[in-house]
């Protein structure tokens, strides 16, 4: 596993959102790749509710300063940083006033769904390619964690399809129990259209479910991470029939079994190191 990178993107990441698995599950998984020699890029949105003085964050000015086009809207890309405490480890944060500076994170204080999620979701997405080709930084694999984050391998298999940095990147995507039933609009199609993305690929965004999003996911990964012990019975019949990668996190406690997780972990990914080889 050493020398190996490792992109982790997701829509939280400990200790900047609340205890919740998905944000801890990340942090957990980028200090064993971290502590086993791998070099890790975390990347999450800027959320209002992201304290930026408690967590010490700071503007990257050269990460800075790029146009990300949202359905024909030009948004400005401003990239902060902060350091894990205790950990060699940085996580870079998608920032953008419009998008993300309210006080909440995917629901309003109805708590109904925001309308613009499909776009927050966008810009997420093509912050995290434009930041890494400043980097000039090349992932050997992507870990995508939930919905916010499942547009990732749609745009680097197409928008960014000649984009070198990716070109060998393994990509897998993390299954968890948070769920929401429908977190995108069926707007969202008109954003792909706009982007002149593949048609048989923007049809499947139609009803865009929280599970028809991580199905879309699926279909351009190499992998799946099983973090939850209640999948769907349509997803596991859906990856019976993919016959894809499982990678089997379910049912590790992070705290008193952190020592399984990191077994699996090294296991699992020096494995297929080894068999690339």
């Amino acid at each position: 596993m050493k020398g190996k990178n490792f992109l982790i993107a997701s829509s939280g990441i400990h200790p900047y959102m609340p205890h919740k698995d998905t944000a801890y599950l990340a942090y957990k998984m980028a200090r064993t790749a971290n502590s086993n020699g791998a070099q890790t890029r975390m990347f999450m949105p800027r959320f209002g509710t992201v304290n930026e003085r408690k967590h010490q964050l700071h503007e990257v000015i050269r990460l800075s300063g790029v146009n990300i086009v949202v359905n024909d809207d030009d948004m400005p890309l401003i990239i902060k940083v902060a350091s894990i405490p205790k950990e060699r480890m940085q996580v870079y944060f998608i920032d953008n006033d419009e998008f993300f500076k309210r006080k909440f994170v995917f629901t309003d204080d109805d708590n109904q769904l925001f309308e613009d999620n499909d776009e927050r979701s966008v810009f997420f997405t093509k912050g995290i390619v434009e930041t890494v080709k400043k980097l000039k930084w090349r992932p050997d694999y992507i870990f995508v964690f939930d919905w916010f984050t499942s547009l990732l391998p749609l745009y680097l298999k197409t928008y960014y399809k000649n984009e070198p940095l990716f070109n060998d990147a393994k990509i897998y995507i993390v299954l968890t129990d948070e769920t929401f039933e429908k977190p995108m609009s069926g707007e969202i199609v008109k954003k792909l259209q706009f982007d002149e993305l593949p048609e048989d690929l923007i049809d499947k965004y139609e009803n865009p479910t929280e599970l028809q999003l991580l199905k879309n996911a699926i279909d351009l990964a190499d992998g799946v991470i099983l973090r939850t012990q209640k999948l769907p019975e349509d997803l596991r019949k859906y990856l019976e029939e993919k016959d894809i990668d499982v990678v089997d996190f379910s049912g590790i406690d992070l705290d008193e079994n952190e020592p399984e997780l990191k077994k699996r972990f090294v296991e699992a990914f020096s494995e297929k190191e080894n068999a690339s080889n």
